[in-house]
């Protein structure tokens, strides 16, 4: 009866300063590391199952690329036959991008490669028009080139791309009524499933086929080669939007497996000091009860 009156004596007397106690001073942070946790851990489900998906996009995304190529490689064919002379420097550049995100650096990698040629002014006209698909891109260039940007494009490609979508933006830039000498499409090019570069498709309008010493050679009626013309340029942007939409994907399995290894980390982290915490808390809460005793 004396000992109980005791400890209920010390365990009644406030602390100094008003303090708290280090048990609720321990139990506050191990609650805090444990809300922690448990948010990791949804976020770590989260980005798996994004990984899970982004995978089989990007399977879907590289047989669509192997046959976008087809036309790509069609252009090139005919523009090696009828390469450009005396070619202005007025340039419209078509930035391939997307409206999603969370897919690492793919959209800026366009962005600094138009913003590269741009500070080459022996190449490029200072006033050379470019023309955005894609959000993402859309807003880096209108803070880097806000005079230059005419015209933005969205919505396209959300899934895989199709020869539709590309013929729908090549119809609206051609009728556009903005002037220009050549055509630059920047885009991103597939290396392998882990890495992608920028890379750049030119594409010849309808006054420098007609100019070029391969169709000089032949007679040729005018709305054969402008027919010519549009089909070959819807061809590169089809050809861009393939390969830079299954860059996209590989990108974003790329980071989305980046961000679940990430997780894991923190995790094992955060567990290691939550039992460490818990730990502490206990030994705490052993030596009050030894030291109370000790002192009857």
């Amino acid at each position: 009866m004396l000992a109980r009156r005791t400890l209920g004596r010390i365990a009644s007397q406030p602390n100094a300063l008003g303090a708290a106690p280090t048990t609720a001073r321990n139990m506050a942070t191990l609650r805090e590391i444990e809300l922690r946790l448990k948010s990791v851990r949804n976020i770590e489900k989260i980005t798996k199952s994004m990984k899970m998906i982004a995978s089989t996009k990007m399977t879907k995304a590289q047989r669509a690329m192997q046959a976008g190529k087809e036309y790509g490689l069609a252009n090139s064919e005919l523009f090696a036959h009828a390469a450009a002379e005396d070619a202005g420097k007025r340039t419209l550049f078509i930035v391939v991008s997307s409206d999603k995100g969370l897919c690492g650096g793919i959209h800026s990698s366009v962005t600094k490669a138009t913003r590269r040629e741009f500070a080459e002014p022996d190449k490029i006209a200072a006033d050379s028009p470019v023309m955005v698909i894609g959000d993402k891109s859309k807003a880096q260039l209108s803070r880097l080139l806000p005079k230059n940007l005419v015209m933005s494009f969205n919505q396209i490609g959300r899934d895989i791309p199709t020869f539709a979508d590309a013929a729908g933006v090549a119809d609206l830039i051609l009728t556009s009524g903005v002037t220009y000498d050549k055509i630059a499409i920047v885009y991103n090019k597939f290396v392998s499933a882990i890495s992608y570069e920028p890379a750049i498709i030119e594409v010849e309008p309808e006054a420098l086929l007609k100019e070029s010493p391969g169709f000089r050679a032949y007679e040729q009626e005018d709305d054969s080669t402008r027919d010519l013309a549009e089909f070959t340029f819807a061809n590169a942007i089809y050809a861009a939007l393939v390969e830079g939409h299954a860059c996209e994907q590989s990108a974003r399995r790329n980071a989305m497996d980046n961000a679940s290894k990430n997780a894991g980390d923190m995790i094992n982290r955060l567990t290691l000091q939550y039992n460490r915490g818990r730990q502490a808390a206990i030994t705490n809460e052993l030596v009050d009860i030894i030291t109370g005793a000790s002192a009857l």
